[in-house]
């Protein structure tokens, strides 16, 4: 028997941690060495590059299981070269995990990406937004060009994991990796809330042949 879910309205401090206990009874139940195993190391074989919001949770939607997936996440996903915390995430994982798989998910209806196509000001996030809009700069043309708002808006979302991987993409760390010969490919996708499906945006890079030439390092 799987644990009873908790309705959101009824989330409190201590039914988080009955929570736990029903999901550790639940799994033992299923497989009692699956802590033992867990403890022993990590190995995943992706990394994912997702948004903060609480709907897209990267295994559950993928129906994968604690250790398959290294996760970091922020609002919007955005990638920027200037991100600490993200490029110590994306060293590690590629350096150390040895990863297969770098993903990065954006996903339909993210707030990150409807404030920034706006004029009002949100606070300090604007600062963070203000990178979503540079993606909105560099592909003004076709933004302009779609005069449906909704489309409009779902197209930055999709374009804003495009530029995402694409910086990714650049990075010494990933262009490093493939100088060495390691088995590396990072993917843009995007999300549904609404059906619940992914999609690929078929943006796939593999080798130093797919970074731009202003960006090509060593």
């Amino acid at each position: 028997m799987c644990a009873k879910t908790i309705d959101t309205k009824d989330i409190t401090y201590e039914s988080l941690l009955q929570g736990n206990k029903d999901w550790v009874k639940d799994t033992m139940d299923n497989d009692p060495t699956f802590f033992d195993k867990l403890s022993e190391g990590q190995n995943p074989p992706v990394l994912w590059i997702g948004c903060s919001d609480s709907r897209v949770p990267a295994n559950q939607i993928t129906n994968t299981r604690p250790g398959d997936i290294f996760v970091h996440r922020n609002i919007a996903n955005v990638v920027v070269h200037t991100d600490m915390n993200l490029l110590s995430v994306l060293d590690y994982s590629i350096n150390v995990l040895k990863v297969k798989h770098v993903i990065v998910c954006g996903h339909y209806g993210c707030g990150g990406v409807k404030a920034a196509l706006g004029n009002k000001q949100v606070g300090i996030i604007d600062n963070w937004l203000r990178n979503i809009r540079d993606v909105y700069r560099t592909h003004e043309r076709e933004m302009a060009t779609t005069k449906d708002p909704d489309q409009r808006f779902d197209r930055l979302v999709e374009l804003n994991a495009i530029e995402g991987a694409a910086n990714v993409t650049n990075t010494s760390i990933v262009q490093s990796a493939w100088a060495s010969g390691q088995e590396l490919a990072v993917h843009a996708w995007v999300y549904s809330l609404k059906t619940g499906i992914i999609k690929d945006l078929k943006v796939t890079c593999t080798c130093l042949d797919d970074v731009a030439p202003a960006f090509k390092v060593g």
